[in-house]
């Protein structure tokens, strides 16, 4: 039996307006992820098994990045290169991710701010139907955006399951 927590990750209201639910449900996501990587310090950076590159703070940079191109360059049009990763290192996100106390705190803020743009644009934006181009999929809506971000957060979520299990033993957060 799990012990009883106050999550309060998960009690914004399930009914409503479309925009505010799928924005509930994305700012949840993101909640999780920060309990996963809270309190481990420069565990932060370990890796899952080689030859993986996997960790919590691949993560926090990935997802970072992640937020960045959906919603700076694709929604919002803005010239903004991912942060952390490149066209010739792919997986840099990962493979640079370090316990540095300075790359930690470098990866946390850059989260936080393309967080906050997001959060800003969603809120700001005239409508779900809003579009932007994306060289991948082409035409896509803030609806879209919106799903597959928290679709990407649930599934990097996973990954921070077993990589907070593996640092520390910790489960069920």
């Amino acid at each position: 039996m799990f012990p009883a927590v106050d999550d309060r990750r998960f009690t914004a209201s399930a009914t409503g307006d479309e925009r505010q639910l799928l924005h509930d449900m994305l700012r949840a996501q993101r909640a999780t992820l920060t309990v996963k990587c809270s309190d481990v310090g420069e565990a932060l950076a370990r890796r899952s098994v080689p030859p993986s590159t996997l960790s919590l703070l691949g993560l926090i940079r990935h997802l970072a990045d992640v937020e960045r191109r959906w919603f700076r360059q694709v929604l919002a049009g803005h010239d903004a290169p991912p942060r952390f990763s490149s066209r010739a290192r792919p997986d840099a996100d990962f493979d640079d991710a370090a316990p540095d106390p300075a790359l930690v705190r470098a990866a946390w803020q850059a989260w936080h701010d393309e967080v906050t743009f997001a959060d800003v644009f969603v809120t700001a934006a005239a409508g779900l139907d809003i579009e932007g181009h994306d060289s991948w999929r082409g035409r896509v809506s803030l609806r879209w955006v919106l799903i597959h971000l928290i679709e990407e957060y649930a599934r990097h979520n996973g990954h921070a399951d077993l990589l907070r299990e593996r640092i520390d033993g910790t489960i069920g957060m």
